[in-house]
This record gives C-alpha cells, structure tokens and sequence, in this order.
C-alpha cells in the first residue's frame, strides 16, 4: 500500500502529531482570538463596525479559498515545503498584522494569514491520519480533533486575556514563537508522500478552475460575513457577489470535470461515505462555531460580563471535551461503530440545546451555564472522531488529502453560515418579539396599566414631577422589553441550533461501516 511507508513510530511520531497539532491550534485559536480585540482594534484605527469586521471576513476567506486547493498543492510543491511554507508565511502575518498602522494594511495581512492557516488545518489533519497505521486511525482522529475542537474555545480567553492586560497587537504576536518552532520541527519530521510524477509545468496548472473556485468561495464568504448588516439582497453588493458566486461554482465544477488535469478532485466525492461526511461535518461546522459564538456573545451583552470572564467559561467543557476523545477513539479501535457514536453525540447535540433553550432568562447566572456546557463538550466529543473517520474510512493514498480538504472546507463554511445565520435570525426573531410585546401596551390592558402606575408612584416618591416620572416609566419598559425580546431570540437560536443537529440523526444512518479491520488483518 502506497501510504504504509508514510507510518512513523516512537518519539518521530510524538514530534510529528505535536508539530500537527500545534500548527492546527495555532490556526484555529486565530479564527476566534480576534472577536475580543476588535473593540480596542476600532479604536486604535478609528475604524467603523463594519469595517473593523473585515479583520474576521478577511481571514475567512482566506481560509476558504485555501482550503480546496492543499491537497493539489501538496503534490505541486511536496508536502513538506508546502507545510513548512504555510507556516512560514503565518508567522510573519502575524507579525505584519501586529504591526499593522492602517485598517486595510491589517485586512490584507490577515487575508494572506487565513491563506497560510487554510492549509495548516488540512495538511496537519492528513499528516496526522498518515503517520499512524490503519487501526490506529481512530486515535490519530481524537488527537486532531482535540486540536480542532479546544481552538475555537480557547481563542476569547486568551484573547480576553492579552487585551485586558497588554494591547491587541499581542494576540498576533504570540503566534510567532509557537510558528518558528512548528516550522523548525516540519522541515525536519514530516515527510513526503510519494505519488509519482503528479508535478504539474505552469502550463498544466488549472488556472481556469484556481479562478472559478477563487471567485465562487471567496464571494460566497463574503456574502455570509456581511449579509446582515447589508440588510441581504436589498444591497446591490451583496446581491452582485451572490450571482457571481453562483455562476462561478457552476463554471468551476464544469471545469473541474472536464479538465485533464483538475486542482480540485471532485471524482473523489463518489465515495458514498465521503459524501454523507461533508453534510455531518457542515451540521457539525455549523453548531460548533453558531454555539460557540452565541454564548459569548449573550454572557457579555445580557449580563454584562467581560470578554476574558465569557471565554473563561468555555474553558472546563473544552477540557471535557479533551478528556473524552482518547476514550471515543478507543471504542471505535474496539469495534463501536462509528455510526452509533455520531448518532448519539448529534441527539446529546438536541439535548443540550433544549436545554439551554429552557435555562435562559435575563438573570440565568455562572452556575446554570457550568454544567450546561460540560454537557455541550461531552456531546461534541462524540461528534468529531466518528464524522472524521467515517467520511475518510473508505478512501486510499492522495485520496485522504483530497477527501480532507473537502470536510475542512465544509466545516469552516458550516461555521460562516452558522453566525450568519444565526445574525440574521437572532435581528428577525428580535423585531417579532419585541412587536409581539408592545402590542399589549395599551390603555385597556389591565395588567400593564398596574405596572406602568406603579413605576410611575415610584419615581415620583424619589422627587420626579409627574410628568418626567411618567416618561422615566415608558424608559424603563422599554428596556425591560428590549432586554426581554433579546432573550427570547437567543431561546429561539437554540431551539433552531438543535433541530439542525436532530436533522443530521438520519443522516448518519446511511453511511457504511468500513471494513478497514478486516482488510488489515488479512493482511499481515
């Protein structure tokens, strides 16, 4: 088998899954770091909300437009040079962008890092697969995905943290002296796969196919990182890079299919497990970075708490998680299929957001959220060893690369389109309840008469004249219902998050279970 000799044992094995992992961290804490600076980054450039939100677009689409094309670049330049590579420029983006004086300086040196992170997310979760023997895949997947699931996590403390106590440029600079060691370590471990002859002249190259695919991903990013603040498609923009998104997907597939010689591999989705893996690995996208996003953002703007207090509390789950994946790994090594395992996981998913659909009020506290999201990383334990080796199991040589390429990509744009989603749900569920409350503010609705007397008797003995006690009273139920109606919304984006993941059940169902224990062991 081709990529046997790609196996590695003893400390070469360590080095090389901690260099993977570090270089996955690395990437994934930056997707996230970067929401809590952007309140001092607006400040220091004297930048508006939405521009100061290109620093996060910027680096999405980045990340997106990278992603498809590793494995093709991979083979291109040898998979340890373009490791090495992207690491390299990483880390002097990050140096770049700490440095930054002007906004657009910051937006395109952190779109050429989410070029670099793209394909250290990728590239690292192949070599990790590669370096470990077949029957061993499910543990080389728990290790990967603590990687995957603890970054997102870990991104609002930190970056809480640095900004509290420092200055924003200091979550870029972190990364430098974790990128030289990773690129030290890569051109030193990791090896080359050897595929034969796959090395493309420029005139080979699919230029055609890099155009489409950069056109239709990084468009359609754009689309879901700014849709709700450009009120969707009233905006000629949005509507504009919506079309061309389209069309160009539809070019690029065209292209993709009839060309001799494709940067993306798209026979590859054939594989039925494959196929089934990008949907799930979408959901999973999709809940991990929308719940991820949502918490936070409820903590700091319905109970006032900090950034750093708000990523503190993602912190135990997130060692939950960490806790659990070795144990799931182990029970697929066992023979638990993986089927019955992500089904679980993906109804725990439901479970958690009902859950957390019924705790919400305007003074739910520290203590009910604890065990809500201890229970949260239980159930994302059970999602992502299982999905990744599922949606790889049946694939052979490059087709692993390929076939990762597809689930990092779809799980990076389940996330886009979560918060977008969730943005844009969140505004429209807010508007309804709040108009939902204020048709019962009326003279002949007994109860709010009561209420609204009673506040106004109230500021009139603290020494209001009647009619500013009168006026502070209408203030003061219009905070209530605004602070009521953010409530409900955030009840009903759990509710939403969770029919998703109740969705995904029979889904999973499909999937074949793969025969890898039985080939290997006819083998030897």
């Amino acid at each position: 088998m081709e990529q046997d000799s790609l196996v590695e044992y003893g400390s070469r094995r360590v080095i090389i899954v901690v260099t993977a992992i570090m270089c996955a961290l690395l990437e994934i804490v930056d997707t996230t770091i970067v929401n809590v600076a952007l309140n001092e980054m607006k400040g220091n450039m004297g930048a508006t909300l939405s521009e100061i939100g290109w620093v996060i677009t910027a680096y999405a689409i980045g990340n997106v437009i990278i992603i498809p094309m590793t494995s093709w670049l991979s083979q291109q330049f040898g998979r340890r040079n373009y490791f090495a590579g992207s690491v390299i420029l990483f880390t002097i983006c990050s140096l770049l962008c700490g440095n930054a004086s002007t906004m657009w300086e910051l937006v395109l040196f952190r779109f050429l890092q989410g070029v670099g992170g793209g394909a250290l997310l990728v590239t690292s979760q192949t070599i990790i697969t590669e370096v470990f023997p077949k029957e061993k895949r499910g543990m080389a997947q728990a290790l990967y995905g603590m990687g995957v699931i603890i970054g997102p996590t870990l991104g609002p403390p930190l970056g809480g943290y640095l900004v509290e106590n420092y200055s924003w440029p200091y979550i870029f600079y972190i990364n430098i002296p974790l990128g030289i060691i990773a690129a030290i370590l890569a051109l030193q471990y990791v090896r080359n796969p050897n595929y034969g002859g796959t090395k493309k002249s420029a005139k080979q190259v699919d230029w055609w196919g890099i155009l489409f695919l950069t056109a239709a991903v990084g468009c359609l990013q754009f689309v879901l990182e700014r849709g709700q603040e450009s009120d969707w498609f009233s905006d000629p923009t949005i509507l504009i890079t919506s079309i061309v998104s389209a069309v160009s997907f539809y070019l690029f597939i065209w292209r993709e299919m009839t060309c001799a010689n494709p940067i993306v591999n798209l026979k590859v989705l054939k594989d039925g497990n494959l196929k089934i893996g990008v949907v799930l690995t979408f959901i999973l996208g999709f809940g991990l970075y929308g719940s991820t996003f949502i918490i936070p953002l409820y903590l700091q703007s319905s109970l006032g708490w900090t950034a750093f207090q708000a990523g503190l509390i993602m912190v135990p789950a997130a060692l939950m998680t960490a806790f659990m994946m070795p144990i799931v790994g182990q029970m697929i090594q066992r023979g638990v299929k993986q089927q019955y395992i992500a089904a679980t996981g993906f109804f725990l998913f439901f479970v958690y957001s009902v859950w957390g659909h019924n705790i919400l009020t305007p003074d739910t506290g520290k203590e009910h959220f604890f065990w809500l999201l201890m229970f949260r990383g239980f159930a994302l334990s059970m999602l992502f060893i299982p999905i990744t080796t599922l949606s790889l199991s049946t694939l052979k040589g490059k087709e692993i690369g390929e076939g990762a390429s597809f689930t990092g990509m779809m799980r990076q744009l389940g996330g886009s389109f979560g918060v977008a989603l969730i943005t844009t749900y969140m505004s429209h569920q807010n508007a309804v309840h709040r108009m939902d409350m204020i048709g019962h503010i009326r003279p002949d609705n007994l109860a709010f008469q009561q209420r609204f007397e009673g506040m106004v008797a109230q500021f009139m003995s603290s020494g209001s004249p009647l009619n500013i006690a009168r006026q502070m009273a209408y203030t003061a139920l219009e905070g209530n219902i605004m602070k009521q109606s953010v409530v409900l919304s955030y009840m009903d984006v759990f509710m939403g998050i969770g029919i998703v993941f109740l969705v995904g059940i029979p889904i999973i169902l499909f999937a074949k279970s793969s025969k890898a224990k039985v080939d290997m062991s006819n083998m030897h």
